[in-house]
C-alpha cells in the first residue's frame, strides 16, 4: 500500500503509549494522517475493532468519515460489498471500522474496542470521554485545535501518553495559496496566530457571536430561507437553513463540505427535498454558479451586499437572539472562532479576520436579503 504521509503517521507508528495525543494548528493534516495509519494498521492485524467518532454524525460524515473513504479508494482498497451504509461499518482485512456520534448515548455505552479515535475532542465533554475510554484496550488518538483548556490537560499528565504538536508546515501537501492565506492570520490577531498557526494553547477573544443558544429541534418558523456559500478545494461549501420564530433566528447547518461541483450540491439540496420555492440566497460574486443551481429547479439568487456588507449584515445578525439546532457543529464551531480583527495597537476594529467564517457568510447572506433592516448609527464591538 502505497500512501503520501507526513509526520502525524511516524508519530503513531513509533508510538507504545496507550493515549497519542494530536494537537495542532489548521491544515496540519493530523486527521487525515492518523486515518492513514489507522488503515495501514488494519492491513497488517486481524479482529481488531476502531472506533471513529466525532461530537455529531453530520460532522462526521462530512470529515472523517468521508476522509476514511478517499484513502480506501486512492489506496485501491475499498469495496463497496465491505461497506455497511446503514450501520456506518466498514470491514477491512477482517476487522471493523464504526464510526459514531458521541451525542447518541448508546453508542459510547455500547461494546469494547480496540482502538479509538476522537476527532476534534474538544466538542466533546469528559463524561463522554470517560465512557468511551473504559471500553477501549490498545489505543486511544485524540486530535484537535487548541483554542480552549478541556480536559485533555489531564491525560497529558499520565505516564502512558505521547503528545505531539504539528503546524500548517509539518503538511507537505498544502498549495501556496492556502498557506498564503494561513500565514496571514499573523498580520491580523497574535492568539489566534498562536492557535491556528502554530498549534499551541491559547483563547479566542473578541467573538462575533459569543451569545447563542444551542435548541434541540427547528420550530415552525414564520419563514425560511437558505443560505449558500460556494467553496471548493480549500474552503467548504456552507449550505444553512435560516428561519424565523417569534422575533429570533433559528439556524441549522445542512451542508458544510469541500470538494462539491455545483451538481453535487444540487444533488444535496434534492436529497433534502428542498421546497423549490424557497429563497437560496448565494454569493453574487458566483453568478455562473448561482446560474447553474438555478437551472436545476432551485430558486437561487444571489444575496444584495452593498456598502460595508460584512459588518451590516453582522449588526443585523446581532439584533436578534440567535439559535442554533443541535447537529450543526461547523456553525458552532465558527460562531466560537469568528472574530474581530485587531489594529496595530491591539485594539479591535469593526472588521472580522478572514477565516472560520464560511457557514457565517451564507447566515449573512441570508439576513441582509431578508430582514431588510438598515444600519443605523455605529455598532459597538461587544
Amino acid at each position: 500500500m502505497e500512501l503520501k504521509t507526513n509526520k502525524v503517521f511516524w508519530h503513531l507508528e513509533n508510538s507504545k503509549s496507550k493515549y497519542v495525543i494530536e494537537q495542532g494548528g489548521t491544515r496540519s493534516g493530523k486527521t487525515y494522517n492518523i486515518l492513514i495509519w489507522l488503515i495501514y494498521y488494519a492491513n497488517l492485524h486481524k479482529g481488531k475493532t476502531i472506533t471513529i467518532c466525532r461530537k455529531s454524525f453530520p460532522s462526521l460524515r462530512g470529515s472523517v468519515y468521508r476522509d476514511f473513504i478517499e484513502i480506501l479508494q486512492n489506496a485501491d482498497l475499498y469495496d463497496e460489498s465491505l461497506h455497511n451504509k446503514t450501520e456506518n461499518i466498514y470491514r477491512l482485512n477482517g476487522n471493523l471500522f464504526e464510526f459514531i456520534a458521541v451525542d447518541q448515548a448508546q453508542k459510547i455505552r455500547g461494546r469494547k474496542r480496540n482502538i479509538l479515535f476522537i476527532n476534534e475532542a474538544n466538542e466533546i465533554n469528559y463524561e463522554e470521554f470517560f465512557q468511551l475510554d473504559i471500553r477501549t484496550t490498545d489505543k486511544v488518538i485524540i486530535d484537535y485545535n487548541p483554542s480552549e483548556d478541556f480536559w485533555v490537560e489531564d491525560i497529558k499528565k499520565q505516564n502512558e501518553c505521547d503528545f505531539f504538536i504539528t503546524t500548517y508546515l509539518d503538511n507537505p501537501f498544502l498549495p501556496k495559496e492556502l498557506i498564503e492565506k494561513i500565514e496571514r492570520i499573523k498580520d491580523q490577531d497574535e492568539n489566534y496566530w498562536r492557535v491556528y498557526g502554530l498549534g499551541l494553547k491559547g483563547f479566542i477573544e473578541g467573538q462575533i457571536f459569543a451569545n447563542f443558544n444551542e435548541v434541540d429541534k427547528w420550530p415552525e418558523c414564520k419563514w425560511e430561507a437558505l443560505g449558500l456559500d460556494f467553496g471548493y478545494v480549500n474552503d467548504p461549501t456552507a449550505l444553512i437553513k435560516f428561519g424565523m420564530f417569534e422575533g429570533e433566528i433559528y439556524l441549522q447547518e445542512l451542508l458544510y463540505q469541500t470538494g462539491l461541483t455545483n451538481q453535487e450540491i444540487g444533488n444535496h439540496l434534492k436529497s433534502y427535498n428542498i421546497d423549490r420555492r424557497i429563497e437560496i440566497i448565494c454569493d453574487s460574486a458566483e453568478p455562473k454558479s448561482i446560474q447553474e443551481i438555478y437551472l436545476m429547479g432551485f430558486n437561487a439568487k444571489g444575496v444584495i451586499k452593498g456598502a460595508d456588507s460584512i459588518k451590516n449584515g453582522i449588526d443585523i445578525l446581532k439584533r436578534h437572539k440567535i439559535n442554533v439546532v443541535k447537529g450543526s457543529p461547523n456553525i458552532v464551531k465558527e460562531f466560537r472562532n469568528y472574530k474581530w480583527q485587531k489594529d496595530k495597537n491591539g485594539n479591535m476594529i469593526n472588521k472580522p479576520i478572514d477565516f472560520y467564517n464560511h457557514a457565517c457568510d451564507a447566515i449573512r447572506y441570508v439576513a441582509l436579503t431578508k430582514l431588510q433592516i438598515e444600519n443605523k448609527g455605529k455598532y459597538i464591538i461587544g
